[in-house]
């Protein structure tokens, strides 16, 4: 018995026509400068301007983790969400604490938690991500302090 298992991304071809061609020469130089396929440039900045019209305090950073949600002004939005969802504060409380401990605006906490609610895996990757750059870092750091009283 055979069994095949592979992924595939499945495309959804649309033609688009833009009525000033200058906005294809600027895609398609934005596409070559980052290594990008035009096709696939037009589908990350369709996709983040779709974003920002639904969150409008919500921006795109580039980092070396690649692309990522920002608040305009502020943080990365996984950063703000590490703040605000989870620890031993109450539910209730955590908007107020964010606010102080970390000197947000109530409108950016309000703003990356809409984001979040509708980008969730999104950024619990990410969080997830840095989380495990971090420990490692600390058991690196660890290790060479053993090295230097050992």
């Amino acid at each position: 018995m055979l069994s095949l298992d592979y992924s595939v991304a499945i495309s959804h071809p649309i033609s688009i026509r833009f009525r000033d061609d200058r906005i294809v020469d600027r895609l398609k130089a934005e596409a070559g400068a980052r290594g990008h396929s035009t096709s696939a440039m037009a589908e990350e900045l369709i996709d983040e301007g779709l974003r920002v019209r639904r969150h409008p305090l919500v921006t795109f950073r580039d980092g070396p983790s690649g692309r990522r949600a920002a608040l305009v002004g502020g943080p990365d939005v996984w950063e703000a969400i590490s703040g605000v969802v989870g620890g031993d504060v109450p539910g209730s409380e955590r908007v107020e604490r964010a606010i102080e401990l970390f000197c947000f605006r109530r409108e950016q906490v309000q703003a990356a938690l809409a984001y979040y609610a509708e980008f969730t895996e999104e950024i619990d990757a990410q969080v997830t991500t840095n989380l495990a750059v971090a420990d490692e870092a600390e058991d690196l750091w660890r290790r060479q302090q053993d090295l230097l009283a050992g």
